[in-house]
C-alpha cells in the first residue's frame, strides 16, 4: 500500500482512495478479493500510512463490493463491520448454475463461456444485477465501470434494451446521489474510460457526479491516464452544444 501511496504523490495527485474487493459466495479457480482477516490488515496499514503521510497526502480507505444475489445478507453483514470512506459497487461473477464466470475476465475460458451463453443474455443480466444491488445496498458511493461487462469481448454491442436499463440504472444512481465512476483504464483497452460516452454524457445531463478511478492493480498504474480526463469531457460538453449561427 505504501508503495501505491508514494506513486500518487510522484503523481501530484492530493488525495488517494484504496477500494479493495469483497466478494462473498463466489466459486472460483482464484480469489481476487480480500478475506475479512486480509481487511484487518488492510485498516491497520491504512491508519499507519495516514499517520506519516497525512500532511503530504489525504488517504481514504473504501472497498468495491461484488454484488452477488445469492450472499446479500453475509454482504450487507461484512459492510458494516468497517468504517469505509467511500463504498463502490460492481458486478463481476455470473453464476451459470453450476460455475462463476468472470464477466470482466481476460481468461479464454471465461470469455468462451460468457459467450456461448449470448452476449444479449449476459449483458441483460448485468445490468439488471446491478439495478437490483442497487436496491439492496443504502451506503453505496459511487457505481464502478459501469459498461464494463465482457469487456474483452470487441464485438459486443448494447441493444436497445440494454440503453434503457443503462437509463433505469442512471435514473437511479441519480436519486440515491451516488457518483458515477470514470474508469481510466479503459483507455488501454478501448481508448477511452469505461464507461462510454454515451454514458458520461447521460450522466452529465442528470446531474451525476463523476469520480475518477484508475483502477490501479499495480503502484505504476496509480493516477493512469487522468491527464487525458478534462479534454476529454471538454470534448463531450462541445459535441452537445448546438452549432452557432454564422
Amino acid at each position: 500500500m505504501e508503495d501505491y501511496v508514494r506513486a500518487a504523490m510522484a503523481k501530484g495527485l492530493r488525495t488517494i482512495v484504496f477500494l479493495e474487493h469483497l466478494e462473498a459466495g463466489i466459486s472460483y479457480g482464484e480469489r481476487t478479493w480480500l478475506t475479512e482477516e486480509d481487511f484487518a490488515v488492510y485498516f491497520e496499514e491504512g491508519l499507519r500510512l495516514r499517520s506519516i503521510y497525512a500532511d503530504r497526502l489525504a488517504i481514504l480507505l473504501g472497498v468495491e463490493v461484488g454484488y452477488n444475489p445469492l450472499a446479500v445478507d453475509i454482504l450487507q453483514d461484512r459492510l458494516a463491520r468497517h468504517p469505509w470512506d467511500r463504498v463502490g459497487l460492481s458486478y463481476h461473477f455470473f453464476f451459470d448454475g453450476r460455475r462463476h464466470l468472470n464477466m470482466v475476465s481476460r481468461k479464454r475460458h471465461n470469455i468462451d463461456a460468457l459467450a456461448a451463453i449470448g452476449p444479449d443474455t449476459v449483458v441483460e443480466h448485468y445490468f439488471s444485477q446491478l439495478i437490483s444491488a442497487l436496491d439492496c445496498f443504502d451506503n453505496v458511493t459511487v457505481l464502478c465501470h459501469l459498461d464494463a461487462v465482457m469487456r474483452h469481448s470487441p464485438s459486443l454491442r448494447f441493444n436497445d434494451s440494454h440503453w434503457e436499463q443503462v437509463e433505469r440504472l442512471l435514473d437511479i444512481v441519480r436519486r440515491k446521489n451516488i457518483s458515477l465512476e470514470i474508469n481510466t483504464s479503459g483507455y488501454a483497452l478501448r481508448n477511452e474510460p469505461y464507461p462510454g460516452r454515451r454514458i458520461i454524457r447521460r450522466a452529465v445531463e442528470l446531474g451525476i457526479p463523476l469520480t475518477a478511478g484508475s483502477d490501479a492493480h499495480h503502484p505504476e498504474q496509480v493516477g493512469r491516464c487522468f491527464e487525458l480526463l478534462p479534454a476529454y469531457l471538454s470534448d463531450l460538453r462541445r459535441a452537445d452544444r448546438p452549432p452557432s449561427a454564422e
